[in-house]
């Protein structure tokens, strides 16, 4: 049976639902200090982003044909240089979209496999997008008979999670571009790792722009032989001068915060393994297993294993699901923390987002996670953030019919959002 497509954070909420340095410096070389303007900053107003929204799930009930994308999560994105945008998925479902009623009877369109078994998973995909972001191609891997994910499956078992993604010089100073995307590598696992121990990072390049995968490099391995501390990098990544910010979180079992973690790359070296430098609290370091938290969780504070970071200004900005809130915050809602530099401080958190879910017939297994700022589409001063949506049910519920039945479940949805001043 194929994995289940939640994340962490979603698994670990399953049981309460029941119940800046300049690139010639040297890579180890402490930050410089904030910018003397530098002023928090935190969710002013949002509104929901009908466009996006309505322009995936076209694509998705699209049967023109029916080894394209119709649903998934863990959604990235990276603008290519001649205007496409790269939309990355994790677990992802192909196949056709019957229209409603489904066999409950609900008036859900709803998702068949012409062959006549279940529709599977892939472990992930992507779709291209045209510079009007109309989605128009999505990229898998095996053959044209059998889809299987765009980045194989490693040999000997596990699967690997498309996280950040960049455009930079294919060697530092280079002319000709390639794409680099992040790679989460996780192993089957039991217990408290049912959806995947974190096993390490690696970097693809694809190249450009037709997009053809070159090869995958493994570029931070296991930092820990306890799984609840390892850090698996990518979750955002911010370039700023001469540097690629590559922020990370750890995977505890008992707890739905995560800590985060940061790593700093030259522009153009993020598959090259021995440019990675972390940040152990005071300075920059070669050790990965080194790495002090940015943001340690605990108490009411903490990240979900998924989250994502944006410049505001001279300000860094981090949005991340309410871990360390109240009930079910952490599958609800969204809120903020911010830093004058990318190690930290960082301040928060500060005010909650409950967004949108689609209508559902059990609405309290309904979950909202990965928040995701897509800043290549700011306009008019507002940011465009996309957040996944699942079903999750009862403990040993699996989610596949659910999601099968009612194809809104398991797509991206949209909003938009405008910064202001913290405290106010």
């Amino acid at each position: 049976m194929p994995q289940p497509p939640l994340t962490r954070t979603v698994a670990v909420a399953a049981a309460l639902l029941a119940s800046a340095a300049l690139p010639g410096a040297t890579p180890w070389a402490s930050p410089p200090g904030p910018a003397a303007d530098c002023r928090g900053r935190r969710i002013a107003s949002w509104s929901a982003d009908s466009r996006h929204t309505a322009e995936f799930a076209r694509y998705g009930d699209d049967n023109s044909r029916v080894d394209d994308w119709t649903g998934g999560d863990g959604t990235h994105s990276v603008r290519l240089p001649d205007g496409r945008t790269l939309w990355l998925f994790s677990d992802t479902f192909l196949d056709r979209i019957q229209p409603p009623p489904n066999p409950r009877g609900e008036r859900h369109r709803w998702r068949t496999a012409d062959t006549g078994g279940t529709p599977l998973l892939r472990h992930n995909s992507a779709v291209v997008t045209s510079p009007t972001g109309r989605p128009a191609r999505t990229l898998t891997g095996g053959t044209a008979a059998a889809p299987g994910p765009l980045f194989p499956d490693p040999p000997g078992g596990g699967w690997r999670w498309p996280v950040a993604a960049s455009v930079e010089p294919r060697t530092p100073g280079a002319a000709e571009k390639v794409l680099r995307v992040l790679l989460w590598n996780r192993v089957p696992g039991t217990g408290p790792w049912i959806f995947g121990l974190p096993r390490g990072t690696e970097v693809a390049t694809l190249s450009l722009p037709a997009l053809r995968l070159e090869g995958i490099t493994e570029t931070v391995g296991r930092t820990s032989a306890d799984p609840d501390r390892r850090v698996l990098y990518g979750t955002a990544a911010v370039r700023d001068g001469g540097w690629t910010y590559v922020f990370g979180g750890d995977d505890p079992a008992s707890s739905p915060a995560s800590s985060a973690f940061l790593a700093r790359v030259p522009r153009g070296r993020l598959a090259d393994r021995g440019s990675w430098r972390f940040w152990d609290g005071a300075r920059w370091q070669r050790r990965a297993g080194r790495a002090a938290p940015v943001l340690r969780a605990g108490g009411r504070r903490g990240v979900g294993s998924a989250f994502t970071v944006v410049r505001d200004g001279p300000a860094w900005l981090l949005f991340t699901m309410d871990t360390g809130g109240d009930g079910a915050a952490g599958v609800r809602s969204i809120t903020t923390y911010w830093s004058c530099s990318p190690h930290g401080p960082w301040h928060g958190p500060d005010g909650r987002l409950t967004p949108p879910r689609p209508p559902a017939a059990d609405p309290r297994y309904v979950v909202a996670y990965n928040p995701q700022v897509h800043p290549e589409f700011t306009a008019n001063g507002e940011l465009l953030l996309s957040y996944d949506i699942n079903w999750l049910g009862p403990p040993g519920t699996p989610p596949d019919a659910r999601l099968n039945g009612d194809v809104e479940l398991y797509r991206p949805r949209f909003l938009r959002v405008r910064t202001g001043p913290a405290g106010e």
